[in-house]
């Protein structure tokens, strides 16, 4: 009598207990981590929905993507669509791409993009740079009238892939202020070396000549954070950290990003001031193409208009030299001698360009690529406006 009080008492205990464990598995199984083959898919298939024909939005997809298989979440799946797909809406990049080779040498070129997709842009450029380098040893791609082309690790990594040295730089909206001033003058503009080793990655060197960008920035805004102080320096010459307002400020010219050292010369900022005006030039100068506040994307009115970009591609083919076998063996083996060396107090690593990259790769090549709250809504929003309705994110209900 009393075992069968018991486990009837106890049935709806019981009961309970498995529904907790199935609201439990739900929860689990929901998750902000999308497969690499369904957001590959997904984003080729938007772009395409927006009009870029199959085999440009493959590579527009690929570069993008690299982004978050590299951990660069400010270039990645979060500037799918304000960056890319409503610039392309709003008339101001056009979505098919007509490169025009406008001058051609035996290991130059000059190429313009009619203001067509960034990273079909890059991509061709920086083919082209390689295909001259393995003949002639080196080879230099200059473009025009191009928009934003994703990381430019990517164009670097190609060359090394290649077994070449790679170098790339492009110019961007103003952001950055000139040492001593806070006018927002310069781009971002990364200067980025990818150097072949014979470890399992490469040296590529990818950042930014400001300390920060406006991607990470538009990623903090996204995420509710603050931007470290010293990173923007408002007009009167202060420190600001609301990243929300910061993104208008930048577009108002009441705040400019610091370049790389920081506000005036003490940490030496001019360095990094200076290594933006040199990515500034070779991006407009060889090409003739706009430059500084001709880049500003706002015409006299006001309005939105084409940005106008430049970028440099160089292939250095190691072959021309010593060969890529011993070019590879001495560059992994300074990269170990500096990994190797001496670590500060409270320090376990000591990193070589490339490695943290390849680090985030080994733990996201299994699963996919996080989503956050803002860019779900985005995804989704994409989808529907397109009806690709075959898609089903892992992150819905």
């Amino acid at each position: 009598m009393k075992c069968w009080f018991t486990a009837f008492f106890s049935m709806p205990l019981l009961f309970l207990h498995i529904i907790f464990l199935l609201k439990g598995e739900i929860i689990m199984k929901k998750t902000n981590i999308v497969d690499w083959t369904t957001i590959t898919n997904f984003v080729t298939d938007a772009f395409e929905g927006y009009g870029i024909p199959h085999d440009d939005a493959v590579i527009c997809t690929d570069v993008l993507l690299e982004s978050d298989k590299r951990g660069i979440e400010s270039h990645g799946v979060n500037r799918f669509k304000p960056i890319y797909l409503d610039r392309i809406k709003a008339g101001i990049q056009s979505p098919v791409t007509e490169l025009e080779i406008v001058k051609n040498f035996a290991a130059t070129a000059v190429v313009d993009g009619h203001n067509g997709m960034g990273q079909v842009i890059g991509y061709k450029s920086m083919e082209m740079a390689i295909e001259k380098a393995k003949k002639y040893g080196m080879g230099m791609v200059v473009a025009r009238n191009s928009c934003h082309f994703g990381i430019a690790g990517y164009y670097a990594t190609m060359a090394t892939k290649a077994g070449c040295i790679g170098i790339t730089g492009t110019n961007a909206r103003p952001s950055i202020a000139p040492t001593f001033g806070v006018e927002n003058m310069l781009g971002t503009n990364p200067l980025t070396f990818g150097m072949p080793t014979d470890e399992p990655f490469d040296f590529v060197l990818d950042c930014a000549t400001s300390i920060t960008q406006r991607g990470k920035i538009e990623y903090y805004a996204r995420i509710g954070k603050d931007t470290p102080e010293g990173m923007v320096i408002g007009r009167n010459g202060s420190a600001l950290t609301d990243s929300v307002s910061i993104l208008d400020d930048l577009n108002t010219g009441k705040a400019a990003l610091t370049p790389l050292g920081g506000i005036g010369d003490e940490l030496a900022g001019y360095k990094g001031y200076g290594y933006a005006t040199v990515v500034e030039i070779l991006s407009a100068a060889l090409q003739q193409g706009n430059y500084l506040k001709m880049l500003s994307g706002i015409d006299e009115n006001g309005g939105k208009m084409k940005y106008h970009l430049g970028h440099f591609f160089i292939a250095i083919d190691t072959e021309a030299f010593m060969g890529l076998e011993s070019f590879k063996k001495t560059a992994g083996n300074i990269c170990r001698d500096l990994r190797n060396s001496t670590k500060a107090p409270g320090n376990e690593r000591i990193y070589t360009a490339g490695e943290k990259e390849y680090e985030v790769w080994l733990k996201r090549k299994d699963s996919g690529v996080p989503i956050n709250d803002a860019v779900q809504k985005e995804l989704i929003s994409v989808r529907d406006e397109l009806g690709l309705t075959k898609y089903k994110f892992p992150f819905e209900d």
